[in-house]
């Protein structure tokens, strides 16, 4: 049961290394972007609108707003 627990736990540090990993490297290559006023403002209003999208439809399509 011991190696079990321990297993685990090896499980939810490789998730948690993997996700930071993957959100440094997102953000690596998106920090040049945040030199220029124009860029980061398109960046944002992106970002803004990719939330948007996601959050009607996720509504949309679990039938909390219907359409």
């Amino acid at each position: 049961m011991q190696e079990f627990f321990e297993n685990v736990l090896r499980y939810c540090r490789y998730f948690v290394t993997f996700t930071l990993g993957v959100f440094f490297a997102l953000y690596q290559w998106v920090r040049p972007m945040f030199s220029s006023p124009l860029r980061l403002t398109a960046l944002i209003g992106i970002l803004i609108g990719l939330s948007g999208f996601i959050f009607f439809t996720l509504r949309a399509m679990l039938g909390l707003n219907p359409v």
